[in-house]
């Protein structure tokens, strides 16, 4: 038996417990995981400066760098997301439909924990407290596999929710992290059907592409994020400069920042100058079309491929359209189907970008920088599906679930 075999094992038995667990304890728990994690943070931040030192060394981008970044604020941030899960409402066993058959079968379809969840992802360590956080309020044991850029922070935050979960009373293989960096490890997960209930991958669109298609353990796609804001000839051009420079420089590490700009071309030559004027304190480096680069003196030409990319860096496509159906059909044909948001005051307009672009998350009048399990009110989240089966947008704790029917009778036989 390999050491992730013994680990799936482990993760079965906890499986079956958690599933069990009263709502009371799993919050007991998580504010216990929550404490532990800010009585443990210098050792959290001593590990967290050995992993940016090496990712430095190894010339880690400045988007990557900022993934891997731990600092209070952001540990912070993640006791918090334990407390406020702690403080949802436990779906387990919420009663989802109920009705009886002319037979006298009474059937009750109701919620129950998906299993084992192994998450496979690269850089961000936060992921590891959320990862843990969701899965145990849904009754899942979590068994995760961080890249190893992150390997002593992940370390570091395992093993305080273990220390908090043994001081509960629960089980402390809810959380098991896989430590060794051997990618041989990594296929091996993919393939552990026997203990592995779904395979969830977060990270970059190799990381992504490469699980869906060697994994034989049933994968919910989180996806990358080539996210557009598209600027109708309607819009307030003040209200669409605040919402592209908030959902491209806010934070551009992320997959929810805006990678591509959709600009109708009446308002091109007032809206194009403007908006590169408030990016200059970024120095965002802006990649045009042809009717675009007219009002855009410092831009590139833009390629075919830089209107799908996801960059994660102060890089921005820019795209003209002629209507709004042009726009929808340039984003559905270039989106990742992550998220996408129209400035416009035309009513009609929204109402049709809304309903026709195919994406997880469609917005209007806003940043797409709120796709996000703590924006939503999940109180973290496991990542955002892009893929229509099981779970779409950000994913909380319902989306961590199944559903089993349970069937009540009084002797009936089937003819």
């Amino acid at each position: 038996m390999t050491e992730l075999e013994r680990m799936g094992e482990q993760a079965v038995k906890a499986k079956y417990a958690l599933a069990g667990l009263a709502e009371e304890k799993k919050n007991e728990a998580l504010f216990l995981a929550a404490d532990m994690l800010k009585k443990r943070r210098d050792k959290i931040l001593s590990a967290n400066r050995e992993d940016l030192e090496a990712g430095r060394q190894r010339g880690m981008s400045a988007g990557l760098l900022d993934r891997l970044t731990l600092n209070e604020a952001r540990i912070g941030a993640m006791a918090e997301g334990l407390s406020q899960i702690a403080g949802l409402p436990d779906p387990v066993g919420e009663v989802l439909d109920t009705f009886t058959r002319p037979n006298g079968l009474v059937i009750t379809k109701r919620r129950v924990p998906l299993g084992v969840i192994g998450i496979i992802y690269e850089s961000r360590p936060n992921v590891t407290a959320d990862a843990f956080g969701l899965c145990f309020k849904a009754g899942n044991a979590a068994l995760l596999k961080g890249g190893k850029e992150a390997l002593s922070s992940n370390r570091a935050i395992e093993a305080a929710i273990r220390e908090a979960l043994e001081e509960a009373g629960v089980t402390p293989d809810a959380i098991q992290l896989v430590k060794s960096s051997d990618r041989a490890v990594t296929n091996e997960l993919m393939r552990l059907n026997r203990y592995v209930d779904v395979l969830i991958p977060r990270g970059g669109a190799g990381l992504i592409r490469a699980v869906v298609e060697n994994s034989t353990v049933p994968v919910i796609e989180t996806g990358t994020g080539n996210c557009h804001v598209y600027v109708d000839e309607d819009a307030d051009l003040t209200m669409a400069v605040n919402i592209v420079k908030n959902a491209k420089t806010q934070r551009i590490s992320v997959c929810n920042a805006c990678e591509s700009l959709v600009v109708h071309e009446k308002i091109a030559g007032t809206f194009l100058p403007m908006l590169a004027s408030a990016l200059q304190e970024k120095q965002v480096e802006l990649r045009a079309d042809e009717a675009a680069i007219r009002f855009l003196p410092d831009a590139l030409p833009a390629s075919e491929a830089d209107f799908g990319t996801e960059y994660l860096d102060y890089i921005l496509s820019v795209k003209t359209v002629g209507s709004v159906k042009e726009a929808i059909d340039h984003i559905n044909r270039c989106s990742t189907g992550h998220s996408e948001t129209i400035v416009t005051r035309d009513e009609a307009h929204a109402e049709a970008f809304l309903n026709g672009v195919d994406s997880a998350c469609v917005y209007l009048n806003a940043s797409t920088r709120f796709t996000d399990g703590f924006e939503f009110g999940f109180g973290a989240e496991i990542g955002i599906s892009t893929q229509k089966l099981h779970a779409r947008g950000p994913m909380g704790l319902k989306e961590l679930t199944s559903y089993k029917y349970q069937i009540r009778g009084n002797g009936q036989i089937r003819s």
